[in-house]
């Protein structure tokens, strides 16, 4: 149960280290003018106004299925980790060292032709195990095996602090096991923006089941009984909306109550595979989900589970095996779900694989290099500013009584800023990685971690673990720790800008500062304590006036339309919403306090607020293949970036008064009509 709020994409990039030399350097607006569209009126579409010209000159490359400002960033610094990575493969490394690690690792992967030699034989074993089940308690078992190695069953574990006691881990057993992104791709057969992946997942099933050695009729029909299986898993998951809400998912269950369940998960031999059965409760975050799959597990034949489990073997690992196989994932996860045309270089492969199962290593050598002191001082300044500013506006708000208010403050006060990299890095010394085996190497790479996770059961919360790498361009909200965490690559150009104008980088990274200290206080945030506890500290009153305002969110966002017969859901994105809103509205108001009373210079034409807005702007820039939008409007929890913009402004008082709006243009709403949360 990964409950912190992560809020963009996962991309490896290097902090750029040429902000140096020691004269003082002259001040710029930030502003990238060119990507500016000055045809479009900003009072109508602010979105287009500040970086139409970058849109409109801009093509998703083939190897991506979208392409946004990250992307853009990390084309430009990709090299630095490459370098960082084949530095480490031909090195001479101390054997068992990190560096010998990152090397190895990656020059495993890059060895193509060893690993088309090898074909799919590596999946063998576990191809094997599952052909060998006879009976549902080895069916179980079997499932429970082969989730330790990272693949998908019906179910999955995560080990997290307890959500009332975050002092605490504790595990969590939750839905799993379907190909498409959302249960609504299989539920929803009149909406035909699902319908080329409906249409290509049972070919898709077929032509990985071939590679196990079925013949192609064969394969066909296993390939129909593995998706109606899916279907039956996705007809009683339960929706994003719902799994969402902290409350509905806590629904702690000892090992004496799990039967309740049912009793065809076999609990205590498949908790004992997992390697989890000394624990004396765990979370069932949707328990009618698992009373029907106990039905699902005697229901539905023995044969059709193991055509099941062959396939999400094949699936899981078809991206690390040879090109055949790579390729026909590629062509159904990669082209149908995304819309993604070609396979990215495999260098860019291989170092995303060595940043996600080794990532801290590679992290290491990275900040050493790439991320420079004076950046973290400068971030340290703008967050503490943010959280001030926050406070102060804590006590300005009218629909909050004076004990919520109390203990609002009570929490930001416990907040606690995590920047650039952790305190103490992760320790890989068991981990073995050896020269030459490609998938040997991945799974131990993958089991590693889950057995570094399972040592967590029955020891105190460790708040100087990340749950990010400092080489990844995000930032979350941890709510068990009441932490907002921003990695070294988050901070950089053209997020942040050390010889830029403060409004730049107010907009800029302040926006996600303030974004990010929101979901402490969202509809899901809110809902822990300054101790990262799942506890009411709210009083009815205020919980219902707060629910008001959301609810006008909801109905804002509910109107945008990015493509054709699909709408934002306003539940599911709320909370990234709120987000994005408050976070505005607190970094401007943070912004201004900087200024000390002074007025801001006029800079390339452009006002200090005008340029508060253009740089939150454009930080948002990016666009998508239609594919990859559906998927987003069916899974993820933020709303579409241009929605990101042309949402949250409206509401903001300030960003009228900083371009003269009136009523009538597309960005006009009426005050009374403005939400403002916090």
């Amino acid at each position: 149960m990964k409950y912190f709020n992560a809020c963009w994409l996962t991309i490896a990039v290097s902090v750029l280290a040429a902000c140096g030399g020691s004269d003082e350097p002259e001040l710029k607006s930030g502003v990238h003018l060119d990507a500016l569209d000055t045809t479009t009126r900003p009072q109508d579409d602010f979105y287009q106004f500040a970086n139409g010209g970058w849109l409109d000159s801009t093509e998703i490359p083939e190897i991506y299925s979208g392409y946004t400002v990250y992307h853009e960033v990390s084309e430009r610094v990709e090299d630095a980790l490459r370098t960082i990575v084949e530095n480490a493969a031909n090195g001479s490394n101390e054997p068992g060292s990190e560096a010998q690690k990152v090397g190895d690792l990656y020059s495993s992967f890059m060895d193509i032709d060893a690993i088309n030699a090898q074909g799919i034989e590596p999946l063998q074993p576990r191809l094997k195990a599952i052909e060998n089940i006879d009976s549902i308690e080895s069916l179980t078992t079997t499932m429970a095996t082969l989730l330790r190695s990272g693949v998908a069953a019906p179910y999955r574990i995560q080990i997290y602090p307890a959500l009332e006691d975050s002092s605490r881990y504790t595990v969590y057993v939750n839905q799993s096991g379907i190909t498409m992104p959302n249960r609504d791709y299989y539920l929803q057969v009149d909406n035909e923006n699902f319908a080329e992946a409906r249409a290509g997942l049972r070919p898709y099933i077929a032509g990985m089941l071939a590679r196990s050695g079925m013949d192609a009729e064969a394969a066909a029909k296993a390939a129909e009984n593995v998706y109606a299986l899916e279907a039956a898993l996705a007809t009683v998951q339960w929706d994003s909306v719902r799994n969402r809400d902290p409350q509905q998912i806590n629904n702690p269950y000892s090992m004496d109550e799990l039967p309740e369940l049912g009793t065809n998960m076999h609990w205590g031999e498949s908790f004992a595979a997992l390697g989890i059965d000394g624990e004396e409760q765990v979370i069932i975050e949707q328990p009618s989900y698992f009373e029907a799959l106990d039905g699902l597990l005697n229901d539905i034949s023995l044969n059709t589970w193991k055509q099941y489990l062959a396939f999400r073997v094949l699936d899981a690992s078809g991206q690390y095996l040879d090109e055949t196989t790579a390729a026909i994932r590629f062509d159904y996860r990669n082209r149908i779900l995304y819309g993604q045309k070609e396979p990215e270089p495999r260098w860019k492969q291989g170092v995303a694989i060595v940043d996600r199962l080794i990532g801290e290593a590679v992290g290491k050598l990275y900040v050493a290099e790439y991320f420079p002191p004076e950046a973290k001082a400068k971030m340290q300044e703008l967050v503490d500013n943010v959280i001030a500013t926050f406070d102060e506006s804590l006590d300005d708000l009218e629909w909050m009584s004076p004990a919520t208010r109390i203990k609002s403050k009570e929490k930001l006060a416990k907040f606690l800023p995590k920047i650039g990299y952790p305190d103490e890095w992760r320790d890989y010394s068991t981990l073995k990685i050896v020269a030459g085996d490609n998938f040997g190497n991945i799974n131990r790479a993958i089991t590693w971690d889950y057995e570094r996770d399972l040592a967590k059961l029955g020891t105190t919360v460790d708040n100087k673990e990340w749950g990010m790498t400092p080489q990844t361009v995000n930032a979350y909200y941890d709510p068990s720790k009441n932490e907002i965490v921003f990695p070294a690559a988050r901070l950089q150009p053209p997020f942040f800008q050390l010889n830029a104008d403060d409004a730049i980088n107010y907009g800029a990274v302040g926006g996600v500062i303030g974004h990010e200290i929101s979901h402490g206080f969202d509809d899901s945030g809110s809902q822990f304590d300054g101790d990262g506890n799942l506890v009411n500290w709210w009083t009815d009153q205020d919980r219902k006036a707060f629910e008001e305002k959301t609810r006008v969110l909801v109905s804002q966002f509910e109107k945008f339309s990015p493509v054709e017969g699909m709408y934002v859901n306003g539940e599911l994105t709320l909370g990234e919403n709120i987000g994005d809103l408050s976070g505005i509205a607190m970094a401007y108001r943070a912004y201004i306090r900087s200024l000390n009373g002074q007025e801001a210079p006029v800079i390339d034409g452009f006002t200090g607020p005008q340029r508060f807005f253009i740089g939150y702007a454009m930080s948002r820039k990016g666009k998508y293949r239609d594919a990859a939008i559906i998927n987003r409007l069916a899974s993820d929890t933020h709303s579409p970036l241009e929605f990101r913009v042309n949402g949250p402004y409206p509401n903001i008082d300030a960003f009228h008064e900083a371009f003269g709006t009136q009523e009538g243009d597309g960005m006009w709403l009426a005050p009374e009509d403005r939400v403002r949360i916090w």
